[in-house]
């Protein structure tokens, strides 16, 4: 595809040129980013009411955990969250003492202005009308820049709900970096976006190229790895075929979360991702998972201890790896300036 050809939709593969050489001084790192949102029904339909703001407990223990591992989370955050006076103020703490940083999530049905009818299509914000898309997400900016003083240069949209606009209103909105390419997964029979065929590792998006795009990591473990995408593309559609496959140990996609994902399998997938070549290993969760009762992942203590005891398998095996944590900023920092050349190619 032509440059002049490619308006840096994230829908869309980039161009060769697009990808990202990172500093070689940056090695392999890891990073972490939490879906900072409001507790709500997952199994009910969307609601702009029926939610709350109280896994405050939780995160703080989360917070906490991390900091003391060397993790310096992003917490990307969603207007319900940051709206909440209790959970800014102990998020602002986290920020001014340089053990977090805040990034922007995107929850369209809970996020202002209130225009669009609530329904499954519409929790795809990139697929709303693209001035309903912009007032959402400048609503959400201004709102993060009042409680932290500066805007947000992440993002993370909802449900991964980016669309054709999306990386155009982020430049034009002055962000940095965009999180939301789930590489590897298809979300199209939900009404949502297809990611497949997409990077695992950085490139420059927008239709200047001013966005970084750092995908979720998910790997290909088992046999047939190396038949990856495609192969497990094909088996979709051939009914209890995938499961076969996995719990065989011949194919399976995993996911760098501990929502759903035994460590073991894990830590297969970091394996796999170093393997592959990929630069920055992205983790992710939800923050309501890290108090118990909010979601399916962590229903009771016991879950609530699994769920440290995977981070803390996973922690270990990085640092065998010589995989590091890497910050935000250690992460723009190794992003080497895009030539107007570049640009222009």
């Amino acid at each position: 595809m032509n440059a002049s050809l490619h308006d840096g939709n994230l829908l869309t593969a980039p161009l060769p040129q697009d990808m990202i050489a990172l500093d070689p001084a940056f090695g392999t790192r890891f990073m972490l980013f939490v879906d900072t949102e409001e507790e709500f029904d997952w199994d009910a339909p969307f609601s702009r009411s029926a939610h709350g703001v109280t896994a405050l407990t939780g995160m703080a223990q989360g917070q906490a955990y991390f900091a003391a591992s060397g993790v310096k989370p992003v917490y990307v955050t969603d207007y319900p969250v940051i709206d909440n006076d209790a959970a800014a103020a102990m998020m602002a703490q986290w920020v001014s003492d340089g053990a977090a940083d805040i990034g922007a999530h995107l929850h369209p049905w809970v996020n202002p202005p209130h225009v669009e009818e609530v329904s499954a299509p519409n929790s795809y914000v990139g697929f709303l009308p693209e001035a309903v898309e912009r007032a959402k997400l400048e609503a959400l900016c201004r709102r993060i820049e009042e409680r932290f003083g500066q805007r947000p240069i992440a993002y993370r949209a909802g449900r991964y709900g980016v669309g054709p606009n999306s990386a155009r209103l982020l430049e034009e909105a002055g962000f940095r970096l965009d999180t939301s390419v789930r590489s590897r997964f298809d979300y199209h029979r939900q009404h949502g976006p297809d990611f497949s065929g997409l990077p695992q590792n950085p490139y420059w998006t927008g239709p200047t190229r001013a966005l970084v795009e750092l995908p979720l990591s998910t790997a290909f473990v088992g046999l047939l790895r190396g038949r990856g995408e495609r192969l497990y593309r094909a088996t979709q559609a051939m009914g209890p075929l995938p499961g076969v496959l996995a719990r065989t140990g011949m194919l399976s996609r995993v996911p760098l979360t501990p929502e759903g994902v035994p460590v073991q399998d894990a830590i297969a997938a970091i394996d796999a991702l170093i393997e592959e070549g990929v630069r920055v290993l992205n983790f992710s969760f939800h923050s309501p998972t890290l108090e118990q009762g909010f979601t399916p992942y962590v229903r009771d203590e016991a879950d609530r201890r699994a769920f440290y005891a995977w981070w803390d398998a996973v922690l270990a095996h990085l640092a065998r790896r010589g995989v590091a944590a890497a910050s935000l900023d250690a992460l723009l920092m190794a992003i080497p300036a895009r030539t107007e050349a570049c640009k222009a190619a």
